[in-house]
Order: C-alpha cells, then sequence, then structure tokens
C-alpha cells in the first residue's frame, strides 16, 4: 500500500479484498437465468461454495432483478428484453421476474442469510435507481467482488460504474456466468483492462492472508 496525498492506493490482491473494506456482489443469480448459463451444470454450486466460504468474512450483496410496470420503462429496455428473449410482442414479457415469480428466486443453495444486503434493482447498473452507493459508503466498503449473471450484461455494466465512482472493482471470472460463452469470455478480456480480474482461488488465498 502506498499513500500519497492523503489518499490510500491499495496495490496488492491482499490489500485491495481486504475483509474490512469489501463486499462480495452476487447479481442476479435468480433461477429465472441459472437455468440458461452456459456452464449451468455445474455454476450455482461452486458460486455456493464460494459464497459460503466468505460469507461472515466480508459483507454480502445480493441483487435481484425488479422490474418496472411495463408503462413506466423505456422504449428501449422493452425492445432490449424482446431481442433478448427472442420474442416479438412486449406483452409477453409481463410478469417476468415479478414478486411472487418461481423465476426470481435464488437458489435455495444460494439464498441471502444473517446480514446480507439485498438490493431491488430495475436497471443494468448497481447504482442507478438505487441507494446501494449510500449504502456501500455507510458500511466503509471501497472494493466490490462481483460475481453473478450475465457477465457482459449487469457485471460488466455494474464494475466499470463502480469503478468510476472510485471502488475497486474485482470480477471473479469464475464467479460469474451467461447465456454467451463467447460474449462471457470477451467481457473478461474487457474487465481486466479496466478493472481486476481474478478466480475464486485467488480471492480465498488472498482473504486468508487477512
Amino acid at each position: 500500500m502506498k499513500q500519497y496525498q492523503g489518499v490510500r492506493i491499495y496495490e496488492t490482491l491482499p490489500e485491495i479484498v481486504d475483509p474490512a473494506h469489501t463486499c462480495l456482489v452476487i447479481w442476479d443469480v435468480q433461477l429465472g437465468l441459472v437455468g440458461r448459463v452456459f456452464d449451468k451444470e455445474t455454476y450455482v454450486a461452486r458460486l455456493a461454495s464460494f459464497v459460503k466460504e466468505l460469507r461472515g468474512r466480508v459483507q454480502v450483496m445480493y441483487t435481484l432483478i425488479t422490474p418496472l410496470p411495463p408503462r413506466l420503462q423505456s422504449g428501449w429496455n422493452l425492445y432490449g428484453m424482446m431481442r433478448r428473449f427472442g420474442i416479438d410482442d412486449p406483452s409477453k414479457l409481463a410478469g417476468f421476474m415479478a414478486k411472487g415469480s418461481p423465476e426470481r428466486e435464488v437458489p435455495a443453495e444460494l439464498a441471502p442469510a444473517g446480514d446480507d444486503i439485498v438490493i431491488e434493482k430495475s436497471t443494468q447498473n448497481l447504482f442507478v435507481g438505487t441507494n446501494t452507493e449510500m449504502i456501500l459508503r455507510n458500511r466503509g466498503v471501497q472494493t466490490l467482488v462481483f460475481t453473478g449473471i450475465a457477465t457482459e450484461i449487469g457485471v460488466e455494466t455494474s464494475a466499470r460504474d463502480a469503478g468510476a465512482r472510485g471502488f475497486y472493482p474485482v470480477v471473479v471470472s469464475d464467479g460469474v456466468s451467461s447465456m454467451d460463452r463467447e460474449a462471457h469470455e470477451r467481457s473478461l478480456k474487457a474487465l481486466a483492462r479496466i478493472g481486476i480480474v481474478v478466480t475464486m482461488a485467488e480471492i480465498s488465498a488472498a482473504i486468508a492472508t487477512c
């Protein structure tokens, strides 16, 4: 760590992911998405083991897709959803991820527990339309460790914005997934240029030294 003009600069991974100032983000790991990722056979179990290991050491935060009513959404957002799910009628989006719907639930083995924070949000950005930044600042968080779905959509968008807001953005390469493996891999390459991309094992080893 360096000090420069009153600013602490974390340089090593143990410094960056020190539990004292780190939050693990579990982005949109909901039943409506986990069954569609390219590594669905192993993804949930792998992530559940990682979360279990870190819970109690770092702050844990879940995000849940919580769409606005269609009449309050933008045309762009509805169009993007139609394109993503391959439908041509916006009425077919009705009820997707609505409160009480099965697809909105987090898999049981990954369910929030204890002091985990749960953020309901309606965009692909952790900070837009939520009080997330205030919560993180109040908790003294400086590093966000991102896991979840989908790598090239909400994870990348939020990691980029986190960096722009002064947080250290760390993406766990084997803790994120997508419906599109090629897009996932491209996103990880891009994120490695503007943030930090490491594996679960590297995070675990770094935290073990703290």
